[in-house]
């Protein structure tokens, strides 16, 4: 699935020391804070913190009520290697951007899952030996921002690649086990049948290796797709899929299944709009699943014209709406209401002093004003006893209320 990724600013790759697997601990770098409930985790929407004109988050909690964010994406080294790296150009050892997004979102009482992966770049499952040394570049992107979740985003080219998959899936389940507690999404293509031949391989290796994440979610997107019918269709058949490959009734496979979404105008010229975002809601709440998030809140606003409808942007999602719209169906997700806007409150106008009262008998000449009936007139020529307002081609011109 493409992400409409823009590249990172070059920064020069710095080689890590593997931080190990241990158990994730209180004192961190991060200032990391109670965990959320693991639905606003399933509920968080993704955000590029370093690319596409990233919004301010503080804005978006204060506007919606949202409380979860799904940062992306953490990568290998563009220049190779096994460390973790935003975008595959900023070293997550040395990163001070992002951890101050973080901070701004904790200190309102939210918090992040971070998003490795994503489509193209070098996924660390590609650049890493073995399934060990790749959760330990993970556990270093834990430890540094104190995760209460993480999400692995197996796509193309990746999940391609059979041997990459095995270092994800295996990377997933050290750092599920190391890390008690973490929330653990896995999220991959969708097609009008559920998922394609390389999403259900990938099925197979988590469990081959006895892997289960809180849920396996699918994009129904860039594939075909035709608003939010076909994207529940494609739900209903991944649920099959689910029960198939691991033995779980219709219940349980809804319930370790999650949808994410593209809001707006696809890469490939779908288009997702409020009402398909509340139709795939009401699918989801009503039977039980997981997880519901979008790509993304860089996309979450108007495009300015003349690209609104257009074209597909990263910044923007090419369809009418107000900023944050779609962000608000993830607060609804999480079981919060959004909260209504503020009426801009009608100003009350400061009241207009009356004039000196019209009389009968005086003479005024263009430009004299006079009140009359509570109003104010102002003469356009000569005039004598002609009363204001009494024709419409008068001689005065009304002025409004006094």
């Amino acid at each position: 699935m493409r992400r409409l990724r823009a590249c990172l600013g070059a920064t020069a790759a710095v080689t890590l020391a593997a931080a190990g697997t241990t158990a994730l601990v209180a004192s961190n770098a991060s200032g990391a804070t109670t965990a959320l409930s693991n639905r606003w985790y399933a509920a968080a929407p993704y955000l590029m913190p370093l690319d596409n004109d990233p919004p301010d988050p503080a804005a978006i909690m204060d506007a919606t009520g949202l409380k979860a964010f799904q940062l992306a994406f953490v990568l290998a080294p563009n220049g190779g290697g096994c460390s973790p790296t935003w975008g595959g150009t900023a070293p997550v050892s040395s990163d001070t951007a992002v951890q101050s997004m973080i901070s701004t979102i904790r200190s309102k009482g939210g918090d992040v899952s971070v998003s490795i992966g994503g489509y193209g770049g070098t996924k660390l499952g590609q650049a890493c030996a073995d399934a060990a040394s790749t959760a330990a570049a993970y556990q270093q992107v834990i430890t540094k921002y104190g995760l209460h979740a993480i999400d692995f985003d197996l796509e193309e080219p990746e999940y391609e690649n059979s041997a990459a998959i095995k270092n994800e899936i295996g990377a997933a389940k050290i750092l599920q086990q190391n890390n008690p507690g973490l929330y653990v999404s896995v999220t991959t293509a969708g097609t009008a049948d559920g998922t394609g031949w390389f999403g259900k391989q990938m099925l197979l290796e988590a469990k081959s290796q006895g892997f289960t994440p809180n849920n396996f979610s699918i994009m129904p997107f860039d594939g075909g797709f035709n608003g939010a019918a076909s994207q529940t269709g494609a739900l209903t058949n991944f649920n099959s899929i689910l029960q198939s490959t691991f033995g779980w009734d219709q219940a349980t496979a809804y319930a370790h299944e999650g949808f994410s979404g593209m809001n707006g105008r696809s890469d490939t010229g779908e288009y997702f709009s409020q009402a398909d975002f509340q139709t795939v809601l009401d699918y989801a709440t009503s039977h039980n699943m997981d997880r519901f998030t979008f790509w993304s809140l860089n996309r979450d606003r108007q495009c300015t014209p003349p690209d609104n409808g257009g074209r597909t942007s990263g910044t923007c999602s090419s369809v009418a709406q107000n900023d944050w719209d779609f962000a608000k169906y993830s607060v609804q997700f999480a079981g919060a209401t959004p909260p209504s806007p503020t009426p801009t409150p009608t100003p009350t106008p400061t009241p207009t002093s009356c004039k000196t009262a019209w009389s009968s008998s005086s003479v005024y000449t263009a430009g004299d004003e006079v009140s009359y009936g509570k109003h104010n007139w102002k003469a356009k020529w000569w005039t004598q006893n002609e009363v204001p307002g009494a024709s419409e081609w008068g001689p005065w011109q009304d002025e409004g209320a006094c």
